[in-house]
């Protein structure tokens, strides 16, 4: 049955989207300029481009995609760029998701425009499956699939062979499979230059993209390829099924690892020269129930801050961690998770105070980035070179400054504090929430009060927050709630923003990432505190009253800076109002 003609102003009013004052003044805007009404009423700020997309499909029951979501990814596999061309894609702002049989899934910002998708029909000769996505995501998602994604396309297709003129593949994998799973053959084909290209592209498009990590992730019937940007995966186009095993054997040929070994995990590295830039990377195998996974770690030196200012740290943070650091002994903690930038806090650290009076040592699991002037050991548990081994060999090397990977343990701890109250400064991280559970984490360790008291210099516990794009971001006044959270930092302050999205972000609304900090400070109090063994929540209030600004402060000072925004906050952290 066909549905019934929607008029879109009488569509967003009756789902209370906007007025019907928005909407004369939209309709009056329009009449003027000759733009298409959505636009006029995105441009106005009456409703998100996202808002717009969303009330149109539910109230049509189309489908609505998005980037972030994954599904506004067109298949590589089925040359849908032949039959819906880029020149008419960009000028309609259409692009074909998939075909199946007679039909053909296309994303469309208007499908109100039945023109368009009677066109788009009598041109493909498929029937129309419509679905609906945003003006900016479906520019960025055009601009990728015409456009970065077509040498990706080109290598993938190339891994296939010759067509035939019917379009079919001469050979598949899966026609010789036998053939193809001997040791031989899958070294053969890792190096065949088309594999070859395909991993270069996974690679160099990451770097570009400013990516810390890759993701080659085998499933049943499909390869799933992910970035970490900013600290959120984002999935791209990926690669057939069956160049999974070719892919991971590249992989292992350049890490250095043993392609026949699939059963158990495996650790290597290699480095790429790409724009006169050395990148650092670290590759990680698993075997999966599906085949292997495999984890990259992208390590560019050049774009890891390494000054202080540029951490996030605010002026009164900055002096009291430089004056901290300059301490000629003492213990220095930081603490978060995984993945918070505690070793580069670490690093740039090192950077700061490193001096050709200075004998620094760090041992490292791995070793991230190389310091000139500073000895570096990496980790080799296997034969015995743990954190706490190198502890007590860099004892006996004459060390003015230690840096230790991680405090994994009581034997490290142990070392780490008695290095500090020998006579010299030492760095590490340890994993908890909060800088004031770093006292019960020690003693959870065997480490006396009393000791504690003596070493511990100060304790900075971080997370990272994104930042807004500077291109994009959307200033707003705060609402009474918003003005809550902000705290103290809200009095003063008229506008705060929020992300966007443009094709300098990615569609993201963000680029880049900042610190949070809590740092606290010893002084007499807190000592007195520490032998007393009080809880963590009295340390905390007394930290607080000493000066410590916890994550949630230091987090809402850089909103009202307008560097990130409220909920990227409250996401990092647990502080709960």
């Amino acid at each position: 049955m066909k549905k019934p003609e929607v008029r879109l102003g009488e569509l967003l009013i009756g789902k209370k989207k906007i007025t019907k004052e928005q909407l004369e003044d939209a309709l009056a805007v329009q009449k003027e300029t000759g733009e298409k009404l959505g636009e006029v009423l995105t441009k106005s700020g009456y409703i998100s481009e996202e808002g717009l997309a969303k009330a149109l499909s539910e109230q049509l029951r189309i489908p609505y995609v998005s980037l972030s979501k994954g599904n506004l990814k067109p298949d590589l596999e089925q040359d849908l760029e032949e039959i819906i061309p880029a020149r008419f894609a960009n000028a309609n702002k259409v692009l074909p998701i998939s075909k199946h049989l007679g039909s053909l899934t296309v994303a469309f910002i208007d499908p109100l425009n039945l023109m368009l998708k009677d066109n788009i029909r009598k041109i493909t000769g498929y029937n129309i499956n419509p679905v609906i996505t945003t003006n900016s995501e479906i520019t960025t998602a055009i601009s990728e699939f015409y456009g970065k994604d077509s040498a990706l396309r080109d290598a993938i297709k190339s891994t296939y062979g010759e067509e035939n003129e019917d379009g079919s593949l001469l050979k598949t994998y899966e026609e010789k499979e036998d053939e193809d799973f001997s040791l031989d053959n899958i070294l053969a084909k890792a190096k065949e230059a088309p594999v070859v290209k395909l991993v270069d592209l996974l690679i160099k498009q990451a770097v570009e993209e400013r990516a810390s990590d890759i993701h080659i992730e085998p499933f049943k019937d499909r390869i799933r390829v992910r970035y970490r940007i900013d600290g959120i995966l984002h999935e791209i186009s990926p690669p057939a099924k069956h160049l999974h095993m070719a892919i991971i054997s590249r992989i292992k040929i350049l890490s250095r690892m043993d392609i026949a070994e699939k059963r158990l995990p495996q650790d290597g590295s290699f480095m790429v020269n790409l724009n006169n830039r050395l990148i650092d990377l670290r590759v990680s195998t698993v075997p999966t129930s599906f085949g292997e996974k495999v984890v990259i770690r992208i390590l560019d030196k050049s774009s890891t801050p390494l000054e202080l200012s540029e951490l996030g740290f605010s002026s009164e943070e900055s002096e009291k961690f430089a004056k901290a650091i300059t301490q000629p002994y003492g213990l220095i903690l930081l603490t978060g998770p995984t993945g918070s930038g505690k070793s580069t806090t670490l690093y740039a650290a090192l950077n700061k105070i490193k001096d050709p009076t200075k004998n620094i040592t760090t041992i490292e699991d791995p070793i991230e980035y190389r310091f000139e002037g500073i000895n570096q050991v990496s980790a080799r548990p296997d034969i015995g070179l743990t954190f706490a081994t190198g502890m007590r060999s860099f004892l006996r090397q004459d060390p003015d400054i230690i840096m230790v990977g991680e405090v994994r343990d009581a034997e490290t701890a142990t070392i780490c504090v008695r290095a500090a109250l020998t006579g010299h400064i030492v760095f590490s991280t340890l994993h908890t929430n909060d800088a004031t559970t770093v006292c019960e984490r020690l003693k959870d360790l065997g480490i006396d009060p009393f000791l504690i008291n003596s070493s511990l210099l100060m304790v900075i516990a971080q997370r990272l927050v994104r930042r807004l794009c500077p291109e994009c971001k959307k200033g707003y006044e705060p609402t009474k709630e918003e003005r809550n959270k902000l705290g103290k930092f809200g009095e003063n302050v008229d506008m705060i923003y929020k992300p966007q999205g443009c094709e300098y972000c990615n569609m993201t609304g963000f680029r880049g990432r900042v610190g949070i900090f809590e740092m606290m400070e010893m002084n007499d109090r807190l000592r007195r505190s520490i032998a007393k063994e009080l809880p963590a929540e009295d340390l905390r209030q007394i930290a607080q009253e000493s000066g410590m600004r916890n994550l949630w402060d230091s987090g809402m000072e850089k909103v009202a800076q307008g560097i990130t925004s409220i909920d990227e906050v409250s996401r990092v952290t647990l502080t709960i109002l």
